[in-house]
């Protein structure tokens, strides 16, 4: 492991040079908004993930839904505003979508019951700055079911990997403010992928590429699923998180290929994914007070009782005096596969129930609309 942080720009290129990288593969949104591919390209190293420049679509809410409307992809009406005063303006009905124009990582999201929650948020947003951001995005309320949508994008085209649905909020039944997710499950039954890929990949990848700012890398698309069809909530410029745990295991194809591939202009020209007809369920385990804040330092058990079936991914650890402990909001993801929704569900809770640490927060209704959907 090189102790290198994830937002060291210069020490990540030290270090990929100096363990000859074939391929780096950046994960996070905060080195890719910070360009850390341009810097890898400067040095000769090929790196999966956009620009700097096409980055914006994850590091601005602002431009990325400037890129929506200019490309013609289907959104949410909205308006962007820099003042209380501009945003209460530009309401029209409630609820209504507040949203932090820059990295917020996953909690810059607000959904306004009221004037009175409006006034909070908007003030949290541009007199505190919480997020550090002199703008926000006031858009329109949309109903229906999300789905997230991750493509494979070689700055021609974009390859549609397994459709997953995320679960945002912290309680069941969708209550309670917004995470960076709290469980995810794929496939999604009845959902037209390559129509979806069509509408809300595709025309990005094309405008970015005709503008001098190709898009390579994972575009994730978050939509909701409305009775007027599939409408574009937000990008993400990276593999997704729930998502890619519920969608990656599933993934017969050789991920390494592709990714390397698609570091290449039409380098995914034929390309085509295939996948395991079994279903994955992924269930998120959060710290006590999460989202709000997040208890650390709280030792974690059981993980030695989780058998092979189920695969138990790091978030938010760390090693203290011999010790696992919780060092974040999202700790840790438990996934498990299945031949149905209910059996892998079933099985990605049986191993959760086995990991213990203090103040242990998890949504039980991950997925279990698959299970109930005829």
């Amino acid at each position: 492991m090189l102790d290198v942080g994830a937002d060291d720009v210069d020490a990540l290129v030290r270090a990929a040079r100096d363990e000859a990288a074939d391929l780096v593969v950046v994960g996070p949104e905060a080195p890719l908004v910070a360009g850390l591919v341009d810097a890898l390209g400067a040095e000769g190293i090929r790196a999966f993930g956009p620009t700097a420049a096409a980055a914006r679509l994850e590091g601005s809410k602002a431009f990325a839904k400037e890129v929506m409307r200019d490309a013609g992809v289907p959104t949410a009406a909205y308006e962007t505003v820099r003042t209380v005063d501009e945003g209460l303006a530009a309401i029209a009905r409630y609820p209504i979508v507040l949203k932090a124009d820059g990295l917020a990582a996953g909690k810059g999201v607000v959904i306004a019951e009221d004037e009175a929650a409006a006034r909070e948020a908007l003030e949290a947003f541009l007199v505190e700055r919480r997020f550090g951001t002199e703008r926000v995005v006031v858009e329109e309320h949309l109903a229906g079911e999300e789905l997230s949508l991750l493509a494979l994008c070689d700055g021609e085209r974009a390859i549609p990997m397994a459709p997953a649905q995320d679960y945002k909020r912290i309680f069941d039944g969708d209550r309670g403010p917004n995470t960076g997710g709290m469980g995810a499950y794929s496939p999604v039954a009845g959902v037209d992928v390559d129509a979806i890929v069509a509408a809300a990949h595709q025309p990005v990848v094309d405008l970015l590429r005709e503008r001098g700012t190709p898009f390579h890398g994972v575009l994730y698309a978050g939509l909701m699923l409305t009775a007027d069809g599939p409408r574009v909530l937000e990008y993400n410029v990276r593999f997704g998180d729930p998502e890619t745990q519920a969608v990656l295991p599933r993934l017969r194809s050789d991920l390494g290929e592709v990714l390397a591939k698609a570091c290449d202009p039409g380098g995914l020209a034929g390309a085509r994914l295939d996948w395991a007809g079994e279903w994955a369920v992924t269930v998120v385990l959060a710290s006590a007070g999460y989202p709000e804040s997040a208890s650390k330092g709280d030792v974690i058990g059981g993980l030695d009782a989780i058998s092979g079936d189920a695969e138990v991914t790091h978030a938010g650890t760390a090693a203290r005096d011999g010790a696992l402990v919780t060092a974040g909001g999202r700790v840790l993801n438990v996934t498990a596969l299945g031949r149905d929704a209910a059996a892998a569900r079933d099985a990605a809770y049986a191993a959760a129930d086995l990991i213990t640490f203090e103040g242990r927060q998890l949504r039980r209704d991950v997925a279990l609309r698959a299970v109930e959907r005829p």
